[in-house]
């Protein structure tokens, strides 16, 4: 498996670092437009294969001729979030920029699938798949699966078990419009209320978690000036599901075509990933409120889709 990572920043080595402790590559690229930065994270990174005994990955710090054959080409590139700034504000930049690096990548990889990590990253997916040959199974926004992440760990630490047996999902936009159904939400097979009932715990704060999930990023990158380890492991995920040919069910934002009565626009719902991409999109059964609130999200996208657009046509 050769797998490709275009950008040396925070989110894009701490994906490398995943990629070579858990041994899912024979061949890793990294690229940037700082060719010294990415020579000195690689040579940096490869003096940890006499340390650990995951596979001794071939590592390379190339130029974009360098992912011919990459399975895999994970995309973090593209301007940073600043602070007092919004993700959708990086709209027009960040389209621009991981359009043009999709079609570099395609020049030499027309065969892989891309993960987009770059902000916002729904909208980045978008125009990768509308600005390219990449058919849109293969293209996949890590979307909501970092936001799900941080609902199992909140959820998991307020009723007092492993987040890992939380399960639910966000799902929506990556952003201020993603909304929890709640009703996919439970523990051990039983809803969340039910179990709180039974176990003698306060009933959750809806409102609140949701709140929550979506505050604790900001209260990242306000201690930290950027969220790098979360991320990471959320687009290691994906990489698993790839690599291994899961079969797994995932809140990656993906393109919709007729479901849910939505089409052309990219959000999260949850999808079965496996070795070809997006192997299809699983039908729930969303209460009527639930989705209300994933129409409200895809219509909030398709404003953004259509700003990026003008803003390209004067």
């Amino acid at each position: 498996m050769k797998i490709a990572v275009i950008g040396a920043g925070m989110v894009g080595v701490s994906i490398c670092d995943y990629l070579l402790l858990m041994g899912s590559c024979s061949e890793l690229v990294l690229v940037d437009i700082d060719r010294d930065r990415a020579e000195g994270e690689i040579l940096d990174f490869s003096h940890t294969t006499a340390l650990t005994f995951a596979k001794n990955t071939r590592l390379v710090a190339g130029d974009y001729a360098d992912c011919r054959g990459a399975d895999i080409v994970i995309i973090t590139a593209g301007a940073q979030i600043e602070r007092g700034q919004t993700r959708d504000e990086l709209a027009g930049i960040n389209a621009g920029i991981t359009v043009e690096v999709a079609r570099d990548v395609e020049r030499h990889a027309p065969d892989a699938i891309l993960i987009l990590v770059s902000n916002p990253v729904d909208i980045t997916a978008y125009f990768v798949i509308a600005g390219t040959g990449y058919p849109p199974h293969r293209v996949i926004s890590s979307g909501c699966i970092i936001d799900t992440a941080r609902l199992m760990k909140i959820v998991g630490d307020r009723l007092g078990i492993d987040p890992k047996n939380v399960f639910g999902y966000v799902l929506g936009e990556h952003g201020k419009t993603a909304f929890i159904p709640w009703s996919l939400a439970h523990v051990a097979g039983q809803s969340l209320d039910s179990y709180c009932t039974l176990h003698d715990l306060p009933r959750l704060d809806r409102d609140q978690v949701l709140a929550d999930v979506k505050q604790i990023g900001i209260d990242i990158f306000e201690r930290k000036g950027n969220t790098n380890h979360g991320i990471a492991a959320s687009v290691f995920r994906i990489v698993q599901a790839l690599t291994v040919n899961e079969h797994s069910i995932l809140p990656a934002g993906v393109l919709l075509q007729g479901d849910y009565g939505l089409d052309d626009v990219v959000l999260s719902v949850p999808a079965v990933i496996d070795q070809r991409g997006v192997a299809r999109i699983i039908r729930v059964p969303f209460s009527d409120d639930e989705l209300e609130r994933l129409h409200a999200s895809a219509a909030f996208l398709r404003t953004l889709i259509d700003s990026v657009k003008a803003a390209d046509n004067p």
